[in-house]
């Protein structure tokens, strides 16, 4: 089982809100989130604005960038081994900055092309998986076990809140400066979360020694941790869910809905930025109700109510029309159902996963459970991309809302639902979680 992280000091007995250390990484986390939002609108921009792409063309961009997530099983097997893993998620930022910053120098130079978009998409995405890998041990080393909701809440939180005010600066800065400007904003803050994580004290001994002996395989590491998640019957089913859940979520990814706002609603960027992140404010209040809502229906039937909600509205947004301001309103409103449910659905589906599995396994589960999880949104953007093209982007933003919905099924037989918390006080669900 997890550690605790009870033995960081300070932070079982000031809290943390005051604990230095987690302040600094949220701070981090925030600053870096919110550059991310420019980037997710500005990339896709500087295609259909730029370069007149395609919706097929949307499609790969948004494949590239989580494409790396395939050799997440092998880069997590790696990690596992490494004793450094916030010097690697330091790494990880300053690659990030400098892949990114790429852009605003090929436009000084009118040189901007797909190819390089592509690029920067499968470099940007390869760091964001070191990152990744590396951040669970991070996190329980910092983190005590029985506040991992509350820090998942808060950063979440900020990654909700950055989904309401990110969209609307990307938007504006993307009118004002052009998108390729607009990227160096996101750079900057890639070094600013690098700057913070240096700062942030965590002890990153092994605890019990090391996790494997010498001689033992990076591949067979990664077999581990693979093997792991197809035995435990929780960690099974939620890996089902979410890369259901994922797949037809990115069938109508970020890019085509940015198209589809662009193109079939006439929406300017300025009020597509509005309306995302007007719509964006259900994911800070899923975020924020997010221990709430556990504590009163349970973690496991909060992450299966957050299945549902997360894709469903995207049947509302295929709806949108009429007058400008009914256009913006309908898709405010579809993101703002999709964010409270997405919130509702990471930050509990995290906090159990950081709960049930151990720690000398950490980086290799989280390595393989991110190389399904994530490895099957390239396949869901492109699919998107096959389908928006055959039948438009009406009936496909319709096909994800309802295949998404079923990703519940993966639940319902399952542990998951009967789980309260994830601290080990339910003790027949604890029983049943064993693999």
């Amino acid at each position: 089982m997890a550690a605790s992280g009870a033995d960081v000091p300070g932070v079982m007995s000031r809290g943390l809100g005051r604990d230095r250390g987690f302040r600094r990484f949220w701070a981090g986390h925030t600053v870096s989130q919110f550059g991310d939002r420019i980037t997710e609108l500005a990339l896709p921009l500087i295609a259909v604005e730029s370069l007149d792409a395609t919706a097929g063309q949307i499609a790969w961009l948004t494949a590239l960038i989580w494409t790396p997530n395939l050799l997440a099983i092998v880069l997590g097997a790696w990690v596992d081994q490494r004793p450094d893993k916030r010097r690697l998620m330091i790494v990880a930022d300053v690659l990030r900055a400098a892949f990114l910053l790429s852009l605003p120098l090929a436009w000084l130079l009118d040189a901007v092309t797909l190819i390089q978009l592509y690029a920067v998409a499968v470099l940007a995405g390869a760091a964001g998986v070191l990152f990744n890998t590396a951040y669970p041990p991070f996190f329980v080393r910092l983190v005590p076990r029985e506040a991992y909701v509350a820090a998942n809440s808060r950063l979440s939180a900020s990654r909700s809140a950055s989904q309401v005010a990110g969209p609307a600066l990307g938007g504006v800065l993307v009118q004002a400066v052009t998108a390729p400007v607009a990227v160096v904003v996101d750079a900057l803050t890639f070094l600013a979360s690098a700057l913070l994580i240096g700062r942030v004290p965590v002890d990153e001994e092994p605890r019990g020694g090391a996790p494997d002996g010498p001689g033992v395989t990076l591949l067979r590491r990664a077999r581990e941790g693979l093997a792991f998640v197809v035995r435990h019957p929780v960690l099974r089913a939620t890996l089902g869910c979410a890369a259901t859940v994922n797949f037809f979520t990115f069938v109508a990814g970020t890019g085509l809905i940015v198209l589809y706002a662009r193109r079939d609603l006439a929406l300017p960027p300025g009020t597509i930025g509005l309306a995302l992140g007007i719509g964006a404010t259900g994911a800070l209040l899923g975020a924020l109700c997010a221990p709430a809502v556990s504590r009163r229906l349970g973690v496991g039937r909060t992450i299966v109510v957050g299945a549902v909600l997360f894709p469903a509205p995207l049947a509302l947004a295929a709806t949108a029309g009429g007058p400008l301001w009914l256009r913006a309103g309908t898709l405010a409103g579809a993101e703002f159902l999709s964010g409270f449910g997405v919130m509702l659905f990471d930050v509990n589906l995290n906090s159990l996963q950081a709960g049930v599995i151990p720690d000398a396994l950490r980086s290799r589960v989280a390595g393989a459970y991110s190389t399904i999880n994530y490895g099957i949104r390239p396949l869901g953007a492109l699919t998107g991309g096959a389908l928006a093209t055959t039948f438009g982007l009406r009936p496909t933003l319709i096909a994800a809302a309802l295949g998404g919905a079923l990703s519940a099924l993966w639940l319902l037989p399952s542990p998951v639902p009967s789980l309260r918390t994830v601290t080990g006080d339910d003790a027949v669900a604890e029983e049943r979680m064993r693999p």
